[in-house]
């Protein structure tokens, strides 16, 4: 038997840090939301007790590194599964991208390995197994728009943004979560975004609303450390984007657009400079 799953890609709507805990974590409140950009992962059960995942893709990890098998390993040894798995993972999602990729595919490997096994785990359940290997992991679990808060473990469902295009463009450049949020500082932040506003701009379904409310205080370490990223920014917004911010702590850049015919213009435009680059829809 052979289990599909599907790992779509999430943006951040808004972002902010809170302040920094005493367990080293910060504290944030994001709303997020999933987008039609996805790895997708092919699941078999193998005889032996062991954990193999392959890929297309040339510059993942395939072993403990990769979010996808800590995900088996994890769900294995907590319900004492014999079993072993085959995992293919084609990725689509960029990596080191602000996009959760990697937070995905360990939720999709929790959803998918739950299934093969017949373990009958609860969403619930499977949410905490996931902030167990990440932030952003319970969100990808579940999907949909929700605000996170604690260190984004803790959820909140919200109504989905109206829907619009996304275009997604990522320089060709890495950027460490770690290193983003530890540069972070809370006081150089003059204006916040305001997760009450956001959501009462998805509640009352206005597009120039969620556009209007967009906003990211981790922009404040990665633009400052890549200035190309606020170039990039700047051009999104030049082509036409009705709303452009920096998912996560970057480097990927979205754009929501309203209008389809803008889209191949912001599209074409960007592939002038920027190789990876995506038009796509919401996920609602």
């Amino acid at each position: 038997m052979k289990i599909y799953e599907k790992a779509p890609a999430k943006i951040n709507l808004m972002l902010d840090v809170i302040h920094k805990r005493p367990d080293g974590y910060h504290e944030v409140e994001m709303i997020m939301t999933m987008v039609d950009l996805a790895d997708r992962l092919e699941m078999s059960a193998l005889p032996r007790d062991t954990i193999i995942i392959s890929s297309q893709a040339g510059y993942i990890p395939l072993d403990e590194k990769n979010l996808a098998f800590q995900a088996a390993k994890l769900i294995k040894e907590r319900y004492n599964v014999r079993s072993g798995v085959y995992i293919h993972l084609d990725k689509k999602i960029p990596v080191a991208a602000g996009l959760a990729g990697g937070s995905s595919d360990a939720a999709a490997t929790l959803r998918g390995l739950n299934r093969l096994w017949g373990l009958n785990i609860s969403e619930e359940e499977l949410k905490k197994l996931g902030a167990e290997l990440g932030s952003d992991v319970p969100f990808c679990v579940t999907g949909g728009t929700a605000l996170a808060t604690g260190r984004g473990e803790v959820l909140t469902p919200l109504p989905n943004p109206p829907q619009c295009w996304v275009v997604l463009a990522k320089l060709p450049i890495n950027v460490s979560t770690a290193e983003v949020y530890g540069r972070y500082r809370n006081e150089r932040i003059e204006k916040h975004p305001s997760a009450e506003r956001m959501r009462a701009a998805l509640e009352s379904r206005s597009f120039p609303g969620v556009c209007r409310e967009l906003g990211n205080v981790l922009e404040s370490v990665t633009l400052h450390m890549h200035p190309e990223v606020a170039h990039l920014k700047e051009t999104m917004l030049r082509l036409g984007a009705d709303g452009v911010l920096m998912s996560g702590s970057g480097p990927t850049v979205f754009g929501l657009v309203s209008k389809e015919a803008k889209v191949s213009r912001i599209y074409n435009g960007l592939r002038g400079f920027c190789k990876e680059v995506y038009a796509v829809r919401l996920l609602t």
